[in-house]
């Protein structure tokens, strides 16, 4: 018995493949026009360099309202029909439950927004944290900072230098983490060595 050889049983001539530029940077040292995982350069080409982090929210605060306002209105229209009815309770208890649903969407609408940027523009880096309504705005000389894990490998990046410090990355998964520390070190060396050169 012999077998046909179909379209993807055929082989093919060995080709040599080149490695990709990405796959030989992954054994040495960054190259100094790496690309950006988590941040974006600036627009205007001024060596100014973001990283915005934020939390990961499924609906915009105008979506929000709107689903907010279509349930209350689905709600108190079977509440009014139950009442209607007769049911007098179910109304009170309508409502309630609306007033505990809004309550919960406004405490997750006012995190929707928390974010954590992070700027490194020539001879400055500023890390801006916004939690709920507070906002915390800390600048550094980019040349005096360090960055570091807090406690380990999967905590929070701890960005310090001339008597201040300020941890982020609450937005990033732990196991990426150590991969927003590296690119934040070798961003701010290739600023160093930039800024030496010019």
């Amino acid at each position: 018995m012999t077998a046909v050889a179909g379209p993807w049983q055929q082989h093919r001539p060995f080709r040599r493949q080149q490695m990709s530029s990405l796959s030989v940077q992954a054994f040495g040292a960054p190259s100094p026009a790496a690309p950006l995982r988590f941040g974006s350069a600036g627009a205007a080409g001024d060596g100014t360099v973001q990283w915005l982090l934020r939390r990961n929210c499924s609906m915009k605060p105008l979506q929000l309202v709107a689903f907010y306002l279509s349930l209350c209105a689905w709600s108190l229209a079977i509440a009014a029909a139950f009442w209607w009815r007769g049911a007098n309770l179910v109304m009170p208890f309508a409502s309630i439950e609306l007033l505990a649903v809004g309550a919960a969407l406004f405490v997750y609408a006012r995190h929707a927004g928390d974010r954590e940027r992070v700027v490194l523009q020539p001879g400055r880096l500023t890390v801006e944290c916004t939690l709920g309504s507070r906002t915390d705005h800390v600048e550094f000389a980019p040349a005096w900072v360090r960055v570091e894990p807090a406690h380990g490998d999967r905590s929070l990046i701890e960005i310090s230098g001339e008597g201040k410090r300020v941890a982020i990355g609450r937005f990033v998964r732990p196991e990426l983490r150590r991969a927003l520390a590296d690119e934040l070190r070798s961003t701010l060396r290739r600023s160093g060595a930039a800024h030496d050169a010019a």
